[in-house]
């Protein structure tokens, strides 16, 4: 798939917006990620008080399906090899943050399946946080080729593979972890309880 020319576009409108612009991208593609993380520690403490203990298993399992994407991601990166676009595609303007190095491969985005991962895992568990989940997750996969790192086909994969793994991954553990959840809250353990709520019974 080439889509260096839709990268050309994007990274030419991306030296056309003013300075502030730039920066914004910038610092949010390479700390937007911590959103997240912000998020999975949110939800799974609201989740901590819910009655139902698949809503505690789904916030637990959120960063974990989210880690899992993240190594699939690295496992096809190590096997397509393909070189960075600010290094690959001719008269590009340049990256507006450093172009990684050789062997960094660009297919396709961790930051991208990272963000889908977490947006669709946080979403199973609270879904009125897809208003919020899916614009970043998309916002961030957008900077990436803003920024010049990344070409568009990277970010889509990205997010697609993200997706598709946490979905897939925390409906088919939700079962097991439901279960282990409810019996650490019966157990009433000082670390089960910290970690799974109070059982609702007692």
């Amino acid at each position: 798939m080439d889509s260096s020319g839709l990268y050309l576009d994007v990274t030419d409108f991306a030296h056309s917006t003013p300075a502030w612009a730039q920066s914004a991208f910038e610092f949010f593609t390479e700390y937007g990620l911590l959103v997240f993380g912000a998020l999975f520690i949110a939800v799974w403490w609201r989740a901590r008080g819910a009655r139902a203990p698949r809503t505690v298993a789904l916030a637990v399992l959120a960063p974990f399906v989210t880690a899992l994407a993240y190594v699939a991601s690295e496992l096809v990166k190590s096997t397509v090899d393909e070189e960075r676009p600010c290094r690959a595609v001719a008269g590009a303007a340049a990256s507006l943050i450093t172009c990684p190095a050789t062997g960094d491969w660009s297919f396709p985005s961790n930051h991208a399946t990272i963000a889908g991962a977490a947006a669709v895992a946080l979403a199973l568990t609270v879904r009125e946080l897809v208003l919020l989940t899916v614009p970043l997750a998309l916002l961030m996969a957008f900077s990436r080729v803003f920024v010049g790192v990344h070409y568009p086909h990277d970010v889509a994969m990205g997010l697609l593979l993200g997706a598709s793994l946490a979905a897939l991954a925390a409906l088919a553990l939700a079962g097991p972890v439901t279960r282990v959840v409810a019996a650490a809250r019966t157990s009433g353990g000082r670390t089960a309880v910290l970690i799974t709520g109070p059982d609702p019974a007692r």
